[in-house]
């Protein structure tokens, strides 16, 4: 195993075992607190009272994991260390790091208030303004150039900070917005997960990574209890977690120094790489978001409308549909590698098209309504 390897199993591993381990005690405290999701609404799926705090979990196996196995030193090339370049490299990680930590900890308690006993929009957007502060502002997580995308190379330091904050509160609330079916934020997370993980090993950042094969093996042990039947939720605290922790690993790897990427994955464009990764959420945020604007509502009203909504109602059930979103995700990521080499550009409209369409189908097929 290449050097770092084991650091990242173990972290996965260890944040996996946590979760597999503690999650019973926490839904058995759940349902005694009654601290549960009633199926009281048209647009919930499920048909049972549900635990909603799965997400003090994660974040419990996400922080301990990552603290535990936390690289002290790195592997510059292929073996050969350069002390100057290492003291570089790890001074970085340790600002993300604490950083990152800093962040994490604010959502949190944003999303287990909100899992408990609600939170307002306004209190929940001030929260997010200050985590995206801390994220962009303070701990400098910000999309510097976007590689010749659209003809844009490098960004005024005021653009990348608003649209890296942009980006941010964009992915944390698409995946609290994908949260509607049992396995079905949890399995896009692992899947982002375990993509941007592989991606910055490859790349030589082994503190970024274990943070995405920490949040992996946080999810897979997750799944575990939500998958269809599912016998816990996310909730916010569960969802803001993951969205800021993909947005932080999206951010970095468009900017990233790609030289030690093997040269099939080099010759991807960075934030095409990115964007089809988190192809599902991104589409589905921006047609429901076009959707109700167009019907003259709030953006961020709950409606039965989204993409996974669409598939339930022609039968596919909880896990059909997941499996099949999972199957999208994993499709796009693939034509991003297939269409490596090609401008930017065309690869863009290649994929969003892509994207959009197959997106589309299940909408342009009637539903059998049945008699």
């Amino acid at each position: 195993m290449r050097p770092h390897g084991y650091v990242l199993l173990s972290g996965f591993l260890t944040a996996f075992v946590v979760v597999l381990l503690t999650m019973p005690s926490l839904i058995k405290v759940a349902r005694l607190k009654h601290l549960v999701d009633e199926p009281s609404e048209e647009r919930k799926l499920h048909q049972r009272s549900i635990p909603t705090i799965g997400g003090i979990i994660i974040f419990a196996a996400i922080i301990f994991s990552y603290a535990l196995w936390f690289p002290q030193g790195a592997v510059i090339g292929d073996g050969e260390t350069d002390y100057r370049e290492l003291y570089r490299m790890m001074g970085g990680a340790y600002k993300d790091f604490k950083f990152i930590l800093a962040a994490m900890v604010l959502l949190f308690f944003i999303g287990v208030k909100d899992d408990i006993i609600g939170f307002s929009p306004v209190k929940k957007l001030f929260g997010h303004m200050i985590v995206g502060y801390i994220l962009v502002v303070m701990g400098g997580f910000r999309i510097g150039s976007m590689h010749g995308i659209l003809g844009v190379y490098e960004l005024p330091t005021e653009i990348s900070i608003a649209f890296s904050f942009f980006v941010y509160v964009v992915l944390v609330n698409a995946f609290n917005l994908i949260d509607g079916v049992d396995g079905l934020a949890g399995g896009i997370g692992l899947i982002t997960a375990t993509v941007f993980g592989f991606w910055l090993f490859s790349a030589g950042n082994v503190a970024l990574a274990l943070l995405a094969f920490v949040l992996a093996g946080a999810l897979v042990g997750f799944l575990v209890f939500n998958l269809h039947p599912a016998r816990i939720f996310m909730g916010d605290s569960g969802s803001l977690m993951i969205g800021a922790i993909v947005s932080v690993l999206a951010i970095r790897i468009i900017d990233h120094d790609t030289a030690r990427l093997p040269m099939w994955l080099r010759s991807v464009s960075s934030p095409l790489f990115v964007m089809a990764v988190l192809a599902y959420p991104l589409v589905d945020t921006l047609r429901i978001f076009l959707y109700r604007a167009s019907k003259g509502v709030s953006p961020f009203a709950a409606d039965r409308n989204h993409i996974h909504h669409r598939l339930m109602d022609h039968g596919l059930g909880h896990r059909g549909t997941t499996f099949t979103l999972y199957g999208y995700s994993l499709l796009i990521i693939a034509l991003s590698l297939i269409t490596r080499g090609v401008h930017p550009n065309l690869g863009l409209l290649g994929l969003s098209v892509t994207a959009v369409v197959i997106a589309l189908l299940p909408f342009a097929i009637p539903v059998r309504r049945k008699p």
